[in-house]
C-alpha cells in the first residue's frame, strides 16, 4: 500500500459492530446509505477490526464491498489479541488473517494492525513471520503504542525486512498525549503514517451533546463523557465560534485541527450527515491563532478522556 495513495480522512466502522460502545444497534440499510455516501463523495478508505462486535463491523462492511473492483476501496483492519482462540497455536496469527481477509472474498487487507499492546512483541513479531518474504505486504502498523512500544515495533519489523509504517492512536483536542510524548514527532521523523480515532471523542466534539442535551443513557460512551459535559461545553462554545468564521458546522473543525497536525483521522460514520461532515473538513484550512486558541481552551479544562482500554502515551 502507497501511503501516497491514502485520502485525509479515514472512515470509521466501530458503530457498525453493536457492540455497546455507542448505544443502540444500526440497522444494515442506515448504514448502507452512509456508505453510498461515502463512495459517491470519493472516501474509500474504512477502518475496522474483529473486535468490533466480534465480526460483526467487518461482514457488514464487506456485504457493501462485494461487487465492486478492488482497486476502487481500502480496508484497515487489526489484529486482536484478545480475540485470539488459541493463543499458544503456532498459527494464531495465520489463523486470525485467513478468518477476517474470507469475510471480504479472500481479499487481502491494505493497512494491518497490532490492535494493542497485550502481549504486543509476540504478535509483532508472528505479524512479522507471516508477512516475512511475501510480495503483497500492507501497510503494518501498531495501535494504543506507547513511544517506546512502538520503537520496539519498529525494530521488530525491520529484523524481518519489514517497515512500521502506521500508529493509530487516540489523539484529539482532549486527548493530546500521542504529541506531548514525542509520538507525533518519531512517526514524522521515520516517515510513519499517524492515524488519529477518537478526534471527535464519540460525538462530543460535535456540538450535538450538552448538558441540555446529553448522550443517550445506556451507552458506553454517555457513562463517560455525560459527566463533563459541563467542561466539553466550554470547549465547543469556542470550536463553534471558529466553525461559523468558516461557515461550517462545529463537527467539522475538529477534523480540520486534526489534519492540520498532519494526522489522518478517523472518522466514525453512522449517518450520511457524518460522511458530509468528513468531505467538507477536509477542505478547511485554520489558521495558526485559530488552532492555539483552542488547543489553550481544551488544555485549560484539564479533562482525562483516556478510556479503560487505553493509556496516558510517555
Amino acid at each position: 500500500m502507497d501511503k501516497e495513495k491514502l485520502p485525509k480522512i479515514a472512515l470509521g466502522a466501530w458503530a457498525w459492530g453493536n457492540d455497546g460502545t455507542f448505544g443502540n444497534g444500526l440497522p444494515e440499510d442506515e448504514l448502507k446509505a452512509v456508505f453510498d455516501a461515502a463512495k459517491a463523495n470519493g472516501l474509500n478508505l474504512w477502518d475496522t477490526a474483529y473486535a468490533y462486535g466480534m465480526g460483526t463491523s467487518e461482514k457488514i462492511l464487506a456485504g457493501f464491498l462485494r461487487g465492486l473492483s478492488s482497486d476502487s476501496y481500502i480496508v484497515s483492519d487489526k489484529f486482536t489479541p484478545q480475540c485470539v482462540a488459541d493463543k499458544d497455536s503456532p498459527s494464531a496469527m495465520a489463523d486470525m488473517l485467513a478468518m477476517q481477509e474470507s469475510f471480504f472474498s479472500g481479499r487481502h487487507f491494505d493497512i494491518y494492525w497490532i490492535h494493542n499492546t497485550t502481549d504486543a512483541p509476540k504478535w509483532t513479531e508472528a505479524l512479522a513471520s507471516y508477512y516475512e518474504g511475501k510480495a503483497d505486504v500492507p501497510m503494518l502498523g501498531v495501535s494504543n503504542h506507547d513511544l517506546e512500544e512502538i520503537k520496539e515495533a519498529k525494530a521488530i519489523l525491520e529484523k524481518h525486512g519489514l517497515k512500521l509504517s502506521a500508529v493509530q492512536n487516540h489523539y484529539s483536542l482532549l486527548c493530546r498525549s500521542s504529541e506531548d510524548s514525542g509520538i507525533l514527532d518519531f512517526c514524522k521523523e521515520n516517515g510513519i503514517t499517524f492515524f488519529s480515532y477518537m478526534v471527535l471523542e464519540q460525538g462530543a466534539l460535535t456540538g450535538k451533546y450538552d448538558t441540555a442535551h446529553p448522550m443517550p443513557a445506556g451507552s458506553a460512551r454517555a457513562e463517560a463523557y455525560n459527566p463533563i459535559l459541563p467542561s466539553i461545553e466550554k470547549l465547543n462554545a469556542v470550536i463553534g465560534k471558529i466553525a461559523k468564521t468558516h461557515g461550517v458546522d462545529t463537527a467539522q473543525i475538529p477534523v480540520a485541527w486534526a489534519i492540520a497536525k498532519e494526522t489522518l483521522p478517523i472518522i466514525g460514520v453512522t449517518r450520511t450527515k457524518h460522511v458530509e461532515d468528513a468531505v467538507k473538513a477536509m477542505n478547511i484550512v485554520l489558521l495558526e491563532d485559530e488552532i492555539k486558541e483552542i488547543e489553550d481552551t481544551a488544555s485549560a479544562l484539564n479533562l482525562n478522556t483516556i478510556r479503560f482500554w487505553e493509556k496516558e502515551m510517555r
